[in-house]
């Protein structure tokens, strides 16, 4: 039996409570519980546990917050299924990777795997909370996919990478580091505080922001900084404020 107790599956907005018991039995079959629900406009719902079949039980147990934010907030390793092109490129995960990548990562980080609005997905600002996108690959002619079957789609090449540890590739390669990463709440207090102090030393016009801290969120994204990494460059950004106030006065 796998352990997957720290991975979430997390969906943003589902219109139709179909799709939400379909995606529970989806991860029920393929050993994942934890079910996050940002916003549902519709839950609970008959037609959901209808359609979650044996997995009511995760429906019972799932989690309704109001904001994907807070739903990822304590996660150190949040994916996100992504069909968009982006002006910004984000880090790409196949299917396959992304498995893999939660194997070598679940037993010290929590993680979670969101996926987005049936009609029009994940918008900038959710995709930007997010250290990597995954794409499933599909038939160029037909690529529209349901929510539910992405989701047994990601579930399943985790279910199936967790079953074949010995074949993953050198993406898989598990960190040892001697700091455990930052989550997604330390790393939002992070951007706001460096935003903040950009602003006093005059480098950033948040009137004429240029993408500047689209930029800085996916080079830190890239980076995945962990606690200490995020202590040292708190402090750099505390000491240029009291410097600043200290000229001031």
């Amino acid at each position: 039996m796998q352990d997957f107790r720290n991975v979430k599956v997390v969906l943003v907005n589902t219109s139709h409570p179909g799709n939400i018991g379909a995606s529970a039995r989806a991860m029920k079959n393929m050993g994942l519980e934890n079910l996050t629900l940002v916003e549902p406009e519709k839950f609970p719902s008959g037609v959901a546990v209808g359609r979650a079949a044996s997995a009511v039980d995760i429906l019972e147990s799932a989690i309704v917050v109001n904001s994907l934010e807070s739903a990822v907030a304590e996660c150190g390793l949040v994916i996100a299924a992504s069909a968009r092109s982006r002006r910004i490129p984000w880090p790409m995960l196949t299917p396959e990777q992304c498995a893999s990548k939660i194997i070598s990562e679940k037993d010290t980080n929590r993680v979670a795997l969101v996926f987005g609005r049936e009609d029009s997905g994940l918008n900038n600002d959710e995709l930007q909370l997010c250290n990597y996108h995954v794409q499933i690959p599909t038939n160029e002619i037909y690529s529209s996919l349901n929510l539910a079957a992405a989701v047994m789609v990601i579930c399943y090449e985790l279910h199936k990478a967790g079953l074949n540890k010995a074949a993953l590739t050198a993406l898989d390669q598990k960190e040892f580091w001697d700091q455990e990463k930052a989550t997604v709440k330390q790393v939002e207090s992070f951007y706001e505080h460096l935003e903040r102090v950009l602003i006093m030393i005059g480098f950033h016009d948040p009137e004429n922001p240029r993408q500047l801290m689209h930029r800085i969120r996916r080079l830190f994204g890239r980076i995945r900084i962990d606690m200490m990494e995020l202590n040292i460059l708190r402090g750099i950004l505390t000491n240029v404020e009291k410097k600043i106030e200290d000229k001031q006065d």
